[in-house]
């Protein structure tokens, strides 16, 4: 398993990986980065640097998360959430084919292992609030804002 750490607007981001996908995108608290990048996550650390400048609204990187099927099943889900757009817990269950299933969609949420990438950033509540983020919401609502900036004309 290899392992880069980057920085980030918001952030030092820590991707782990090897030959079989990315199984991790998780934000640190140290600033510490690291100086080579390994091959098996180059893609993934120019991809990720060109979403942070605005060049990139998708991504195409092969994925090895680790989790039960109903995980991955809603991690699935969650990379058909457009760029720039948001869905609630509810509507994410209704996807699953089950409305019951919206706390264990929540928590299959809160458990995605590949943060940004698999965009769990874009659920929100049925309310519209935020709701919880695993990297903390300062950072969900900052995701948010850069995918879908509100462009405010001048004043004067």
């Amino acid at each position: 398993m290899n392992q880069y750490s980057m920085n980030s607007p918001i952030g030092t981001l820590s991707i782990y990986g090897d030959d079989m996908g990315i199984s991790k995108v998780v934000f640190r608290e140290s600033e510490i980065t690291s100086e080579q990048i390994p091959d098996s996550l180059k893609d993934a650390v120019n991809q990720l640097t060109e979403y942070f400048e605005g060049k990139r609204n998708h991504f195409n990187l092969q994925l090895n998360p680790k989790g039960t099927d109903f995980q991955k099943k809603v991690w699935q889900q969650l990379q058909q959430i457009p760029f720039g757009k948001t869905t609630s817990y509810r509507a994410m269950a209704n996807l699953l084919g089950d409305p019951k299933v919206i706390r264990a969609a929540a928590s299959a949420n809160g458990k995605n292992p590949i943060a940004i990438i698999i965009p769990c950033h874009r659920v929100i509540g049925s309310d519209g609030s935020l709701t919880g983020y695993a990297g903390g919401l300062h950072r969900k609502k900052w995701l948010l804002q850069h995918e879908n900036p509100v462009k405010q004309g001048e004043l004067f």
